[in-house]
């Protein structure tokens, strides 16, 4: 047999090695929002633990965006020391350790600072995954992220759901510090992973740092270009299409109870309308990162989303319990930019040092806008004493989230641009 011809034998570890891991690719998404969506249901009942009121709540409100933001920004140079593999465990073993901690807090300090641990994990754990996918999956990026950011959806959703059952049952320390053990879980397949990488015969030796998508002709670059991603107009659109999507749905899951509540609903209407808007993210997953893939220039997946944010904003204005569920469900289904940027990473770079310099790019300044998105909100809420001011700044948001599309969006790669 020739020995540039993989065996059979060779061809069943090359598989086995990259089920293990895209097990480690889902376990990793599914933890990437567990600490904020564990903690926001038990914040009333932090607060009468420690002592803390709506400031604090505040704090604690802003801290994953400002956590995603830094970990986006430190993440490249953080992979390109360590490795993708050994990064993703240093993720999870953060995220693993500021939740069992969270949950043995007794103080407001230690709730901030060990959310801050979990979530700087979770951030990092943002950057590397779409070059991940990139490095071991070049030619499924449209299935794997489908499947990745879906998982991340229902990492998203459970714990919101589960909060506080869990913690009527057994209490809220056990409530929040149970996601630990998921994380935990989710350190072993990449383990293996760096386990297998060290056996020439274990199929994962296969996939180095040269891996370039299949009809590429360039070389992967040897480290991250520092700092030069900010001088392209991708980058650039990139982390507005990400940030402004972000920002608009922080402001929607912060406020959307009290809108509600103002426009005559329960506050426990409110919470089943937070609870669609954030299900609805499920839609999006499943379809865009697939479709996008298949397109050589995105933007009308782009611009519907523009236009069904837009059409919900005019309709919880002027009527927002005409039609509550309709102007919910439109309002989930807008942020289809966001699927659509994590899969762009991929489809505008040619190698993983690209995708991880572009992702973090992306997620440091898009995460470091959306930060903005509900204090803003809620500072023209209080000035003007409506919500009309308000949703006039989401739909400029809107605005210059297409004009960052428009520039993302457009065929060609990283590497011939900086």
């Amino acid at each position: 047999m020739n020995s540039a011809t993989p065996s059979p034998r060779g061809d069943a570890a090359h598989t086995s090695g990259r089920l293990l891991v895209l097990a480690g690719i889902l376990l990793s998404a599914f933890n990437l929002r567990t600490a904020v969506t564990s903690l926001t249901p038990l914040l009333d009942v932090l607060g009468t633990e420690f002592g803390f009121g709506p400031a604090i709540a505040g704090v604690l409100g802003m801290v994953p965006t400002a956590a995603f933001a830094v970990a986006g920004v430190g993440t490249p140079r953080l992979a390109h020391r360590l490795g993708l593999e050994r990064t993703a465990v240093l993720s999870m073993a953060l995220a693993a350790s500021g939740l069992l901690w969270r949950s043995l807090t007794g103080g407001t300090g230690g709730l901030l600072a060990a959310s801050a641990v979990a979530l700087a994990g979770m951030g990092i754990g943002n950057v590397i995954l779409p070059p991940l996918v990139k490095r071991y999956f070049p030619d499924r990026i449209g299935l794997v992220s489908s499947l990745y950011i879906t998982v991340l959806q229902v990492g998203t959703i459970l714990p919101a759901l589960l909060a506080v059952p869990i913690a009527e049952a057994a209490g809220w320390r056990v409530s929040m510090g149970a996601w630990m053990l998921v994380a935990t879980v989710a350190m072993l397949p990449w383990l293996g992973v760096l386990r297998a990488e060290r056996r020439p015969d274990s199929g994962l030796a296969r996939v180095h740092d040269h891996a370039v998508v299949p009809g590429d002709a360039a070389p992967e670059l040897p480290a991250p270009a520092r700092g030069r991603v900010w001088r392209t107009a991708l980058g650039w659109g990139m982390a507005l299409m990400f940030g402004m999507t972000s920002l608009v749905s922080y402001a929607m899951f912060t406020w959307l109870p009290k809108l509600m509540v103002d426009a005559g609903g329960s506050a426990a209407f409110g919470g089943v309308m937070v609870a669609l808007f954030s299900g609805l993210g499920l839609v999006a997953a499943l379809g865009v990162p697939a479709l996008a893939s298949r397109l050589r220039n995105p933007f009308p997946l782009a611009l519907a989303g523009g236009i069904l944010n837009l059409v919900s904003f005019v309709g919880l204005l002027w009527a927002p319990m005409a039609a509550p569920v309709l102007w919910v469900v439109l309002l989930g289904l807008a942020p289809l930019t966001f699927p659509l940027s994590l899969t762009l990473v991929n489809l505008r770079t040619r190698s993983p040092a690209g995708s991880a310099a572009l992702s973090g790019f992306m997620q440091g300044a898009g995460y470091g806008f959306s930060c903005l998105g509900p204090l803003l909100f809620g500072l023209l809420h209080e000035y003007s004493g409506g919500w009309t001011l308000p949703f006039a700044f989401l739909a400029l948001c809107v605005v210059v989230m297409l004009a960052g599309a428009w520039q993302a969006c457009r065929p060609g790669v990283l590497e011939e641009r900086w």
